[in-house]
C-alpha cells in the first residue's frame, strides 16, 4: 500500500484504475494494488445473490410506474455522501434496495416495501449505540436507545453486524462484516435493550470489536451506518 499526495488538477480519488485501487482512510489518501475476489460461491454468498435477484425482478416486474417515480422523486430530495465525503443522490432504485435486501434475507415471506417513501430524509441514527463482547460467553451485548422513533413501529428494524476482530492497536477498520441479529420495533414500545448476540466471528480477549448497526422505517427509508466499537472481556 502506497501514501498518495495529489497535487494540481485532482483533489481526490476513490475506485479503480487498471491495477489500483484508489482510497483514503482516517491518514489520508492511500493506493493499493487491486485484487480480484474469490467465488467459493458459500451459502451466504447465495443467499445475498438470490435476495439481489428477487429485489431486482421485482423492481422491473411487479413495482408499477407510480411506484418506481415515487422512488425516484425520494431519490432526488434525499442528499447522500459518497466515499469522497462529496453531497450525493442515489437512484430509486438504489433506495429500494437498500430497504428491502436485509428484509428478504431475515424475513423471505414478508411483503416488501414497495411504495416509495414521502418523507424526504434519513432516519435518525443512534448516537448512544455501544457494545460489549466476551470471550468466555462468544457473545456481544449491544445497548440502543428503544425510545426511537422506529421502535414504535411495526414493521421497523435495527439491523447489527459484526467486524472481524482486530488487534488492539488498529485505528481503521472497514470490513469484513457479518449480520449478528436485528431488533423489530413494537407499536407502544417494548423493545428490549440489550440485545445480546452469538459472534460469527470467534473472539478472544483483549482485542478490538467494532459494530455497526443501521434502522430501517416502516415506509423503507434506511439510516446511514453507525457504529461502536470495544475491548473484547475474558
Amino acid at each position: 500500500m502506497a501514501l498518495v499526495k495529489y497535487g494540481g488538477g485532482i483533489i481526490q480519488m476513490s475506485g479503480s484504475i487498471a491495477g489500483s485501487v484508489h482510497a483514503r482512510n482516517h491518514y489520508g489518501n492511500y493506493v493499493r494494488a487491486r485484487t480480484k475476489p474469490i467465488n467459493p460461491q458459500s451459502a451466504l454468498q447465495t443467499e445475498v445473490r438470490s435476495a439481489f435477484g428477487f429485489i431486482a425482478d421485482r423492481w422491473a416486474q411487479t413495482l408499477t410506474a407510480n411506484q418506481r417515480t415515487a422512488w425516484n422523486l425520494y431519490g432526488a430530495s434525499v442528499a447522500m455522501k459518497n466515499h469522497l465525503g462529496e453531497t450525493t443522490y442515489m437512484t430509486g432504485y438504489n433506495h429500494y434496495f437498500r430497504a428491502n435486501t436485509l428484509i428478504k434475507r431475515v424475513y423471505p415471506s414478508t411483503l416488501m416495501v414497495d411504495d416509495g417513501p414521502v418523507i424526504f430524509e434519513l432516519p435518525a441514527i443512534d448516537p448512544t449505540l455501544a457494545v460489549t463482547a466476551s470471550e468466555a460467553t462468544q457473545q456481544l451485548t449491544i445497548t440502543y436507545d428503544n425510545t426511537m422513533d422506529w421502535a414504535n413501529e411495526d414493521p421497523a428494524w435495527i439491523w447489527f453486524f459484526q467486524g472481524q476482530p482486530q488487534n488492539a492497536q488498529r485505528n481503521y477498520f472497514n470490513g469484513p462484516w457479518r449480520k449478528i441479529g436485528q431488533v423489530v420495533g413494537i407499536i407502544g414500545g417494548g423493545t428490549v435493550t440489550p440485545h445480546v448476540a452469538d459472534a460469527v466471528y470467534a473472539i478472544s480477549e483483549g482485542q478490538k470489536q467494532v459494530i455497526y448497526a443501521r434502522i430501517t422505517r416502516k415506509d423503507g427509508r434506511c439510516s446511514e451506518v453507525f457504529r461502536a466499537e470495544c475491548s473484547i472481556d475474558a
